[in-house]
């Protein structure tokens, strides 16, 4: 197997990615946050890369000081199981006794639906989870409002300055979209938040079937900071 290699993000629209997880950490405290991917860092360097078909694995600290957020890539499901398997399990351990009593918050898997890339070469200094939780499952439902952004965000006459991409992802239970997406810096994100004073947009029509979508339950937007992202060394 190859050696790991540390890189500054992850190539999130590559073709080859069939499944993505996301999970949460809950860890407490800032100064934790830090020792965690400190221990993440070190499980992984110490190790040669466990499977060809896990593309990239990433990590971000939440802006709440006590959150990481675990983004990774996969060529299908099975190659997930067979990492569960036979490759979690030593790392686990070893960042566990680093930093005991981690909280793990759960596990999804997504697939990439939509991307929209500015092409320019800015560094993200910031990711925005947005997390939209569907009244059912509805696979369908979930790709008509992704499709419903995509149409407001082009069609918006003053986007936001600081985005830089956004990545949407619907959950394989058909139950949530999840948007990976790219900004400059927190304060833009802050910043395109106050300028509507109703979320990312413009107030147009496009964006407010966005807000009101009839399948819409609940959302939640979490800010993180890039901290480590690994792939093979290939």
């Amino acid at each position: 197997m190859p050696a790991v290699q540390f890189n500054s993000r992850p190539e999130l629209t590559r073709p080859d990615a069939g499944i993505v997880k996301v999970s949460t950490w809950d860890v407490g405290t800032p100064e934790r946050q830090r020792l965690t991917v400190e221990a993440i860092r070190a499980a992984w360097a110490a190790r040669e890369w466990p499977h060809p078909g896990l593309l990239s694995y990433t990590v971000l600290t939440g802006e709440d000081g006590k959150t990481l957020l675990h983004h990774s890539q996969w060529t299908d499901e099975s190659v997930h199981r067979e990492f569960a398997r036979t490759g979690r399990d030593e790392r686990v351990a070893e960042i566990d006794a680093a930093v005991p009593g981690i909280e793990r918050l759960g596990l999804r898997a997504f697939e990439l639906y939509r991307s929209g890339v500015k092409q320019d070469n800015r560094e993200p200094g910031c990711v925005v989870i947005v997390d939209i939780e569907l009244d059912g499952p509805d696979p369908a439902r979930q790709r008509d409002w992704v499709d419903a952004v995509f149409e407001a965000l082009e069609s918006d006459p003053a986007p936001a300055p600081g985005g830089i991409s956004a990545h949407f992802h619907v959950s394989t239970d058909g139950t949530r979209v999840l948007n990976y997406a790219e900004w400059e810096s927190a304060q833009a994100h802050v910043d395109a938040l106050a300028a509507s004073g109703d979320g990312v947009g413009s107030t147009t029509p496009q964006w407010h079937r966005v807000r009101n979508h009839p399948a819409l339950r609940r959302s939640t937007v979490r800010r993180y900071t890039p901290a480590l992202s690994l792939a093979s060394g290939l």
